[in-house]
């Protein structure tokens, strides 16, 4: 990355990004001139107006600010989401400003910092926001670039002035590429993003490669039983862990009355009775993970104990907006079919004996159509489930390639139906439910706070 030093404004091509966000505040708190295009205004790029970010929402060279249109002085972020015939991209680029994408300026902190990566299908941004609010409270501290809105502060940025910086990995577009870790975590290899890697050995190889980036001295912290090869430079020291086993894993596990304990075993020192502030199952082998890496970073076991009992959790990861004792409505991201399995058996393990309504918008065709019967098998754990129509994202439909297909494989016995996402409100009101978790990445989370209004209300 450019030395910020000679920089003078910073413009991002996909400024409401999760992480595009997490940089643009970086930058902002050093006083830089920041602007950026978003396709379309969110609650997200509403705040960073708030915070003092330029935005606007049309591809127009003529809107961007002049204080960025010195290609001498301004560096050019863009997320690959961005198509190729962007305009405004095409103009930087043509006219030979400095541009990176995000995954490179993430890069060069993990070069000029201790860069504690969190890599993987999913859980990742759960387990890097756990490890970075265990770091933020403890003796060591941290900076922190989260893939979600952490509940604990209300952003997806933690500045200090912290050797450590907390990074979640992303391997779309095999952007963790960029990255030079010092510890990373790897949560789960189950193959995704196949419409960019178009087979499951290239993602694999992918994270093979990953850890190849790791430096000496430093340490991997892997998922028990991954498919994948680690090919990680001499002196960096692997650890594996689950829930039930490996270096780094959970005994004496307690559930009850919404309260869940543990002990955690650790070969630097097990930690004992330690509560999960969010208490969900899959938070157990999240926060195993997130706590190994906060071991190994120093935190005491002190530290580790008070920073998982405070943890609120993520914006849209297990997220609860009603629960009481005839409604439970929660939002979860799970888009992929291992992620929404987790869902569903954190669920049950969590209420036994409620009926259960899942309501799925499938986000991408080429995701749909690779899973669409992975994701028929996750869903039947679900009593109920309610579809939507798939949010397509960067991608133009595929023939043939609907919710339907996923409808079609629910087994026998699951209540189903199929919705338009504009119906979803009226299909609500006219309905009580038990516990209803909407799922997806998509933008029919932006209904939820209707949702949950409506359900409350009954």
């Amino acid at each position: 990355m450019t030395d910020v030093s000679s920089i003078k404004a910073v413009y991002f091509v996909g400024a409401g990004g999760i992480g595009m966000s997490a940089i643009a505040r970086y930058f902002l708190s050093k006083g830089i001139l920041v602007a950026g295009y978003d396709k379309t205004p969110s609650a997200l790029t509403t705040q960073l107006e708030k915070e003092g970010m330029a935005i606007h929402y049309d591809d127009n060279v003529n809107a961007v600010p002049k204080g960025c249109l010195d290609k001498n002085n301004t560096l050019v972020i863009y997320t690959p989401a961005i198509p190729e015939s962007h305009k405004e991209l095409s103009y930087f680029k043509e006219n030979g400003f400095r541009i990176e994408k995000r995954a490179q300026v993430l890069g060069s902190l993990t070069r000029s910092h201790k860069g504690l990566c969190v890599a993987g299908t999913h859980g990742k941004t759960s387990t890097s926001t756990m490890c970075a609010h265990i770091l933020h409270g403890s003796h060591i501290d941290c900076n922190a670039f989260l893939g979600g809105i952490s509940k604990n502060y209300g952003t997806n940025y933690i500045l200090s002035n912290s050797d450590y910086v907390v990074i979640e990995a992303d391997e779309f577009d095999r952007s963790f590429h960029w990255l030079s870790p010092w510890m990373s975590v790897i949560t789960s290899t189950d193959p995704d993003h196949l419409d960019i890697y178009g087979t499951k050995e290239s993602y694999l190889e992918s994270f093979r490669h990953y850890t190849s980036l790791i430096q000496p001295g430093g340490a991997l912290i892997i998922h028990t039983g991954l498919e994948m090869t680690v090919d990680v430079q001499p002196d960096v020291r692997i650890y594996t862990y689950s829930r039930n086993d490996g270096d780094f894993h959970a005994e004496n596990v307690r559930i009850d009355n919404g309260t869940i304990l543990f002990d955690m075993i650790s070969p630097l020192g097990n930690v004992k009775d330690v509560e999960l502030g969010q208490p969900l199952p899959i938070n157990i082998e999240n926060g195993i993970a997130a706590m190994a890496m906060a071991q190994l970073s120093g935190c005491t076991a002190e530290e580790l104990r008070d920073g998982m009992k405070t943890y609120s959790g993520v914006d849209r990861r297990f997220d609860f907006k009603v629960k009481n004792d005839r409604h439970v409505v929660l939002s979860d991201y799970a888009h992929h079919p291992k992620e929404i399995l987790q869902s569903a058996r954190s669920l049950r393990e969590l209420y036994r004996d409620r009926k259960i309504t899942a309501m799925f918008q499938p986000h991408l065709y080429t995701r749909t159509r690779d899973f669409y019967k992975d994701f028929a098998s996750a869903l039947s754990l679900f009593d109920e489930v309610v579809l939507c129509e798939i949010y397509p994202a960067r991608e133009k439909p595929i023939e043939g390639v609907t919710s339907k297909i996923i409808y079609d494989n629910l087994e026998d016995g699951v209540e189903k139906s199929m919705i338009k996402k504009a119906d979803v409100i009226e299909y609500v009101s006219q309905r009580d439910f038990d516990v209803l978790v909407v799922l997806g990445a998509g933008d029919l989370d932006n209904y939820v706070p209707q949702i949950a209004k409506i359900i409350e209300s009954k």
